[in-house]
């Protein structure tokens, strides 16, 4: 039993990490109804940026919030330049336009810093706390602590906030929000920019665990991917819940299935996503599309 436990909560700190990067896919595609599939690249340049500054010798706790700053206005900026554009285009365009951004992003990030890879410190101490015959590390304490704070704040943004109150309305009838004042461009651009700073957060707790290097965030944006399916697209919750379930299952999965073993731990991501789609398109925590 104190073994099954254990790997439940690693899994419950892998899942936390999937869950920051759920978080960013779903807070686009409530806002916009784009599926970025760029999310994990921007949050491994995003990365890169704060890995920059600590060469030029700055802190870790004053290069986050500037790195966190950069992703923001990055995120928003994307939307203004690229995605902006094509606006009521099919969905297969847009798809295309973030499958190049994607492609970009990763090419750019190789040029600049090279696909050399990188070692990142991490932002919590090394060692593990003891909880009876648990052995919990200080990352997948930090990690979890870090999603319930950025969830925190997501809710008291959009729940007691002028600025979230319209991003609520843009995300639920942008004919009737523009009808009201409310600007939609400017609330869109907000919720790339949202979406890319807590991508950003999600690359720094991904960067000490897998090294940093262009292609650092390909699997962790299946599993994303995974966690916002089962979770629900349209929910920030079910992002999370779906994130901490992902990270549980593959964990459970790699240690106690014989024949998936840790080489085929990437199949469960892709499991979860064919039966959600198959049960519950919706997720767990969605809701259904009624077209009248």
């Amino acid at each position: 039993m104190a073994e099954f436990l254990q790997q439940v909560v690693e899994g419950l700190g892998a899942g936390a990490i999937y869950a920051g990067l759920a978080l960013a896919l779903v807070l686009i595609y409530r806002f916009t109804g784009v599926v970025n599939f760029a999310q994990g690249e921007l949050a491994m340049f995003s990365t890169y940026i704060a890995w920059q500054f600590m060469a030029g010798g700055m802190a870790f706790w004053l290069a986050l919030p500037l790195t966190l700053a950069v992703s923001f206005v990055g995120g928003m900026l994307i939307e203004r330049v690229i995605i902006r554009p094509v606006e009521g285009a099919p969905e297969l365009t847009v798809v295309i336009v973030t499958v190049g951004l994607f492609i970009f992003v990763n090419a750019a990030a190789g040029w600049i810093w090279s696909f050399l890879i990188k070692d990142f410190p991490s932002p919590f101490p090394a060692g593990s706390a003891q909880a009876g015959a648990l052995t919990v590390s200080y990352s997948t304490l930090g990690n979890l602590a870090v999603v319930a704070v950025v969830m925190g704040a997501l809710y008291l943004l959009f729940q007691h906030t002028k600025i979230g109150l319209g991003m609520r309305g843009v995300a639920a009838d942008p004919r009737s929000a523009r009808l009201v004042g409310i600007r939609v461009g400017w609330m869109l651009a907000l919720g790339w920019g949202l979406a890319a700073l807590v991508g950003a957060v999600s690359g720094v707790l991904v960067a000490p665990l897998l090294f940093l290097e262009p292609n650092m965030m390909g699997g962790v944006l299946l599993y994303a991917f995974a966690a916002a399916t089962l979770g629900g697209f349209d929910s920030p919750v079910g992002a999370v819940v779906g994130g901490l379930i992902v990270g549980v299952a593959e964990t459970l999965a790699g240690a106690y299935v014989g024949f998936i073993g840790s080489d085929l731990k990437v199949g469960v991501p892709l499991a979860i996503i064919l039966a959600a789609l198959l049960l519950r398109p919706q997720g767990l925590f969605g809701r259904a599309a009624v077209r009248q």
